[in-house]
């Protein structure tokens, strides 16, 4: 069963829930608006579902609230940001801002990040480029819940990409997705409706094929995108292993089995090769290579094209990267955000240890 909340319900208690934990108000309300972001795009998994996993990681000494977020090295167009161990949800788009500030000057600007944590969804910090008429990029490393092909090791994190590529008359284009087959969100969305999962999203802890919502807690592993070797999971396998390697090699973070676990109940590997988990951030301004108005102009053919395509019978639409999540979030801002009944009864746990009213 689901229950409907109004955005600025879940805005008032996410925001007191991280003041609580000792946010300064405007940290609190930037990462609220990061979290809840995930919810009005429909991205259920990475949104208010996970407050209380932040918080756990607080309580369990491996988040700082207060960091002094700096650049520890930079050239004309990159730098490198430590975000002393506090709330990804904050140290990303500062370190997004960064990015964007060095396109400014330099056409391109390029930032990894080093010593953070989870932040969210990568769409909302790739979307911040966007009106400064630049194309935005944003990933991350995460916690190693998925075996490389052929392989029954974890030894990567889900990865997410995104980019965002503004237009004129059209909606951006936004591709934000998992280099897995599907995201661990998923997952735990599944178990929270006592459903199966599809065949080819996990393995089991031998390597065999699993329908198992609950199989990476049993010590099975997520499958890169494309699922098996056959389907180009090896594909899946490049890309996530290219985003452990932008966000965590190039930064100083720890990568790949070292990355520190979401779970608070998961204690960090005990013998870190870097710091925290890794981000990586670009943004390009779209006049470093033609005229802005030109290429938004394209982009706008572009994406009017793809959408005339003719489609399969049964499908009415090409859908555009975007298109799902843009339409959600218009959906949801008027009609509420809906909430498994799990999520609700966490929330509500929550609101209760800390004194703060969720209904």
């Amino acid at each position: 069963m689901e229950e409907v909340f109004q955005y600025p319900h879940l805005y008032q208690f996410a925001q007191s829930i991280f003041q609580q934990i000792g946010c300064p108000e405007q940290e609190a309300n930037l990462a609220t608006r990061v979290l809840l972001s995930a919810d009005l795009r429909g991205i259920d998994s990475h949104g208010v579902a996970r407050l209380s996993g932040y918080v756990r990681l607080y309580e369990a000494g491996r988040m700082n609230t207060k960091p002094a977020i700096r650049k520890v090295h930079e050239s004309p167009s990159t730098a490198v940001v430590d975000g002393d161990g506090g709330l990804g949800l904050v140290v990303a788009p500062h370190a997004m801002t960064i990015a964007i500030e060095k396109a400014t000057t330099a056409g391109t600007g390029w930032v990894a990040v080093r010593n953070s944590n989870h932040f969210g969804i990568a769409g909302y910090h790739a979307m911040m480029a966007l009106p400064h008429d630049m194309i935005g990029l944003a990933m991350t490393n995460a916690s190693p819940l998925v075996a490389p092909t052929f392989s029954i090791e974890r030894l990567l994190g889900t990865n997410p990409i995104c980019v965002a590529i503004p237009a004129g008359n059209e909606p951006p284009f936004v591709a934000d997705f998992a280099t897995t087959t599907a995201a661990n969100g998923k997952l735990e969305i599944l178990q929270r409706k006592n459903l199966d999962a599809p065949l080819g999203w996990v393995q089991t802890r031998d390597g065999g094929p699993s329908a198992n919502a609950n199989e990476v807690k049993e010590g099975g592993a997520l499958i890169p995108l494309g699922s098996d070797r056959e389907h180009g999971s090896h594909k899946g396998f490049c890309l996530g292993a290219w985003v452990d390697i932008f966000s965590a090699v190039l930064s100083g973070a720890n990568y790949g089995p070292w990355v520190p676990p979401f779970v608070s109940f998961l204690a960090p590997p005990a013998d870190p090769v870097g710091e925290g988990i890794g981000h990586f951030f670009g943004a390009m301004r779209i006049d470093a290579f033609r005229s802005a108005a030109e290429f938004k102009k394209h982009m706008d053919n572009w994406i009017t094209r793809f959408r005339s395509a003719r489609t399969v019978t049964g499908e009415d639409r090409v859908i555009i990267p975007g298109d799902p999540e843009r339409e959600s979030e218009q959906t949801r801002l008027q009609a509420g955000i809906p909430l498994n009944e799990k999520v609700v009864e966490d929330l509500e746990a929550l609101g209760k240890k800390f004194a703060v009213a969720f209904r």
